[in-house]
């Protein structure tokens, strides 16, 4: 009698929102490739559907209802999973659910037992899982040459604009010895650079009080100190690079800095700062929101002078008057913030600075937006400007057929930052690959990006 297996069931997966959210992601995925369970590339191929969403502000809601909105057309069998899973209308009814009452399962951000709990009910699990099948580092959704190490969950911050301790609780920090195990996997499996996010890395360890862990017998404290020296040894045998991303500004971060002259810990900072004025920072509530910012900048391009300062900002925040807005431009010319975002401030439903007196209309908003942007393009370019004729060390994500490259310095994270352009080297021995370091002289730039030849 022959034996006939059965197809091997497959799931479709929307990835939204942040880096934190695509970690989720992965670890969904890896687990899923762990049971046996392949990976469907459209929605017709698919048994069922995971949408993974972001709950953070309207605009992102609004994009999260639609993707889920279009997998059930195009599929019909769809869990949801993600910040948005847990968020409520102000009738406190669950906004997933309202707006599409067809779906499968909701669960929320970081819930991988509920996701393959709901996945085991509706598309049961092969019987012979082929666990060998899934790759050390496990399934990324990045470039092979790039990848997110998440080192902690939540947040124990409160901060009136944002909601997302509601979403992903309080904070949660990963074992140090777990994520050193995560960092080698990622090298050895051909990683060049690991961006570390969390929701508030200069937190990390706070929740275990900095407990000492071991990894290659060695011991570590839970500490961001600690962990970033540990990575950036076990990057430098690997000729890799480590990127930190939404560090706060307190103290113990000028410990890192001197770190950031060796060459694999980037001389990179990510710091949210949001804004300059100390009212406004109060309303805000945010953390570390009496220090001395533009003394620690300085302090920070003393330490290590190639040092890049990214940070974000809000404008228009409930409240913010014509002068404390005007405090924040000085502050940004003073400052030379080297990579800037900002925000026109959007109510988000369930924050608590939407009580907050005086709202700052909507025009008001998006014009002072505009004019922190008009700002920071003077002086991106300006401080761009000063690289033409350095040889900067660039990791290429892209080669075209002509052979010409577009790649990343140690100042541009991916899809936040500008790109270096390269062009192709004329000998043929010296070609471009894709997710390997090249040194580029730098050529010409403009207010993002930068122009060099190999």
């Amino acid at each position: 009698m022959a034996i006939v297996s059965s197809p091997t069931p497959k799931v479709g997966f929307v990835s939204l929102g942040c880096p934190k959210a695509l970690v989720d992601s992965e670890q969904i995925l890896t687990q899923l490739r762990a049971e046996g369970y392949e990976t469907a590339k459209s929605y017709d191929g698919a048994d069922l559907v995971i949408v993974n969403t972001c709950g953070f502000i309207d605009a992102a809601v609004q994009e999260s209802l639609d993707a889920i909105g279009e997998a059930l057309n195009e599929n019909g069998k769809v869990i949801v999973t993600g910040c948005l899973g847990v968020k409520k209308d102000a009738g406190g009814e669950d906004i997933v659910t309202k707006a599409h009452p067809k779906v499968l399962a909701v669960t929320g951000p970081h819930a991988l037992g509920e996701v393959m709990d709901a996945v085991h009910l509706h598309l049961p699990k092969p019987h012979e899982p082929f666990i060998d099948l899934v790759p050390a580092q496990g399934i990324k959704l990045t470039p092979k040459h790039y990848a997110y190490l998440k080192i902690s969950e939540g947040c124990n911050h409160r901060c009136s604009f944002c909601i997302i301790p509601s979403m992903r609780g309080d904070l949660v920090s990963r074992p140090v010895a777990e994520v050193m195990l995560e960092a080698e996997n990622l090298f050895k499996s051909g990683v060049k650079e690991l961006l570390v996010i969390s929701q508030d890395t200069s937190a990390y360890g706070v929740d275990v009080k900095f407990r000492t862990g071991f990894w290659n017998g060695k011991p570590i404290k839970t500490h961001m100190t600690q962990l970033v020296e540990a990575l950036g040894e076990l990057a430098k045998s690997y000729g890799a690079w480590v990127r930190l991303h939404y560090v706060y500004p307190y103290p113990h971060v000028d410990a890192v800095i001197p770190l950031m002259n060796g060459g694999h810990v980037l001389p990179y900072l990510d710091v949210p700062l949001q804004h300059a004025h100390p009212d406004v920072l109060k309303r805000m509530k945010r953390p570390a929101n009496g220090e001395k910012n533009i003394e620690r900048i300085r302090a920070w391009r003393e330490l290590c002078p190639e040092i890049t300062i990214r940070s974000t900002f809000i404008a228009g925040f409930p409240g913010e008057t014509e002068e404390e807005f005007q405090y924040l431009l000085d502050f940004l010319e003073e400052a030379q913030i080297d990579r800037l975002g900002c925000f026109a401030y959007s109510p988000v439903e369930g924050a608590t600075a939407n009580a907050l007196a005086n709202p700052v209309p909507e025009e008001v908003r998006e014009e002072r937006r505009g004019r922190v942007m008009q700002l920071q393009e003077r002086i991106s370019r300006e401080r761009l400007q000063r690289k033409i004729g350095k040889t900067l060390r660039v990791l290429i994500d892209e080669v075209d057929r002509a052979g010409n490259g577009t790649g990343r310095s140690a100042a541009d994270a991916p899809e936040i930052d500008g790109v270096v352009h390269v062009k192709a080297p004329y000998e043929p021995h010296l070609k471009l690959k894709v997710g390997e370091f090249a040194d580029v002289s730098i050529t010409a730039a403009d207010a993002h990006d930068l122009w060099g030849k190999a």
